[in-house]
């Protein structure tokens, strides 16, 4: 089949969900108004609370939720067949994860800029605030060490990678300052940060940099690891003007590029597609389609990590009301373009010139993943442009890194903002300190990375399984506060409860499944982690339950009066 075909259906129903669903979603559901004050400007402090144009904050957000989830999942879940994979980038990201996105963007801007967690108190009760809380910070740990891993290993195999990466957070710093002191127009530092990055990228590919050697008694994926931490702290901890707003900005026109690229390829070339619809050649072992493929492609269809960082940080910025739209349901659209266009390079002849070839590659689950990715995308874009594939591997390994680097920034932050929540709710004054409370999660961070992946750092992918199944469950969980306030006002919920049973059922069962498969192993440090968000998330969903069965009685009871 022509991979041309399955990328016109593709954005088909994208267009749908933007033209048609998305805009009745706004106007009539969730009634957005362009004259409602938000956050950002009813509490600007210049740290976090900041009026900014949607375009800047599209970038930040989407560069946030993105990461290297969109390339990684559906690069990994292919194994079953790219038919399933495909109907559920699709179908996720317009019915499922457009209006997750834009619902938490909402709810949060409507409540002070109050993160979902925080949120859930006012909506079902302060049991379920503590509940959501430990949830969402499970899913920051294990969001933030999975990229640091991730980022670790690519520049590892790809050094090319090393010199663009670091260079994108010096040509940020500058251009928040010129953007913050209005030296300069949005559009031409656009155009300037984006021809410096490319031109990194280029001197990447031509001057590969690596690691000498690795910190005593630690291998040099580990010391990558440590190094990409720290950075982090300092990134999180900075004014979101200074370095989050203008290198996600920069990183998000670098995406526009990069997909303008290989979708430019696939209809240049026009690859076929040799991998199999269905694949009937699954190795023993591999774990069931149906729930895992639900988990194994969050970011790209729905994820829970979005509105953690839609309430979390991308509220406080919101300049108006009506951006949410472009914002979150946009970005989410952008990010399943992802998705798909990773679907087509890595099971495409660009990857695997016949059959067998991609049975060979993809020889068990698990196999493929950003590799595959990198593979298949440099030649497609050789092929389709004339591109060397070196400086087409460079790129697309600067990418994955640069999104990875940016939801960690954003994962970081939010596990402080939780922290320090938690200090001002139960009164401890050591972790409301901001220093302090970065000190924590970044600590608990790499605990878990070299904890479930050896001091060595390299089988830190292992987290992958769960943070899928405790990323869907957490979406249900926002999804389910959506509709509790969609019922408290009155107004139709049933675009929030029927993606909210969906997703809670498949994270549900992936995550018992999980909890068989990590005590088989031995693996107790997973094993905690996952018995404690599936009971915690079963008893969010029992109080939950509960507020909307007693808000409907009371509606049917105010109505029969």
């Amino acid at each position: 089949m022509s991979a041309i075909t399955i990328l016109l259906l593709g954005l088909a129903g994208m267009c749908f969900g933007w033209f048609v669903y998305s805009r009745y979603i706004a106007t009539h559901i969730f009634k957005l108004d362009s004259d409602f004050v938000t956050p950002a400007h009813e509490l600007e402090d210049g740290i976090d609370y900041v009026p900014t144009n949607k375009y800047v904050l599209w970038g930040h957000h989407f560069t946030s939720i993105a990461g290297a989830a969109p390339i990684v999942g559906p690069a990994i879940a292919v194994y079953w067949g790219w038919v399933p994979a495909i109907l559920w980038v699709v179908i996720g990201s317009v019915f499922f994860a457009g209006v997750h996105d834009m619902g938490a963007l909402w709810a949060s801007n409507r409540n002070k800029g109050k993160s979902i967690g925080a949120l859930s108190e006012n909506v079902i009760g302060p049991r379920t605030r503590t509940l959501y809380m430990v949830v969402v910070f499970l899913l920051l740990l294990m969001v933030n060490t999975v990229f640091g891993v991730i980022i670790a290993n690519a520049f590892v195999s790809t050094p090319s990678a090393v010199f663009p990466a670091w260079a994108a957070i010096a040509v940020a710093l500058i251009i928040g300052q010129l953007l913050h002191r209005k030296l300069m127009r949005l559009g031409i530092l656009t155009a300037i940060g984006v021809i410096v990055l490319y031109v990194s990228i280029y001197v990447g590919s031509e001057m590969p940099l690596s690691l000498p050697s690795g910190l005593p008694g630690l291998g040099i994926p580990a010391t990558w690891i440590i190094i990409l931490f720290l950075y982090a702290a300092i990134a999180s901890m900075l004014p979101v003007w200074m370095l989050l707003q203008p290198r996600d900005f920069i990183n998000g026109m670098q995406l526009a590029v990069g997909l303008l690229l290989l979708y430019g390829a696939v209809l240049i070339f026009g690859p076929e597609i040799t991998a199999p619809a269905f694949n009937d050649q699954i190795a023993e072992g591999t774990p069931p389609m149906l729930p895992l493929l639900f988990v194994t492609i969050a970011c790209g269809a729905i994820s829970g990590f979005h509105g953690i960082v839609a309430s979390g940080t991308t509220s406080k910025q919101l300049n108006k009301e009506t951006d949410a739209r472009f914002v979150g349901y946009f970005a989410a659209l952008s990010e399943g373009a992802l998705a798909l266009i990773t679907i087509i390079a890595v099971t495409g002849v660009a990857l695997a010139a016949t059959s067998q070839e991609w049975h060979d590659t993809y020889s068990h689950f698990g196999a493929g993943s950003v590799g595959a990715f990198i593979t298949g995308g440099a030649n497609l874009i050789e092929s389709g442009w004339g591109l060397s594939a070196g400086l087409a591997s460079t790129l697309l390994a600067t990418m994955v890194v640069l999104f990875a680097g940016t939801t960690m920034d954003s994962g970081v932050r939010l596990q402080r903002y939780i922290i320090q929540e938690w200090g001002e709710i139960y009164n401890i004054k050591g972790i409301k300190n901001g220093i302090v409370a970065t000190g924590i999660a970044v600590g608990a961070c790499l605990t878990l990375a070299f904890g479930a992946g050896g001091m060595d750092g390299t089988g830190g992918m292992v987290i992958w399984p769960l943070f899928g199944s405790t990323n869907q469950i957490l979406a249900g969980m926002t999804l389910m506060v959506l509709a509790v306030i969609l019922i408290k006002k009155k107004r139709p919920a049933a675009i929030a409860l029927v993606p909210m049973v969906f997703v809670l059922i498949m994270g549900v069962i992936a995550s018992a499944i999980l909890l068989l498969q990590f005590f088989r192993e031995g693996n107790y440090l997973l094993m905690v982690i996952n018995a404690i968000v599936l009971v915690t998330s079963v008893l969010v969903v029992l109080e939950s339950t509960s507020v909307i069965l007693r808000e409907r009685a009371k509606q049917r009871d105010e109505n029969s009066a």
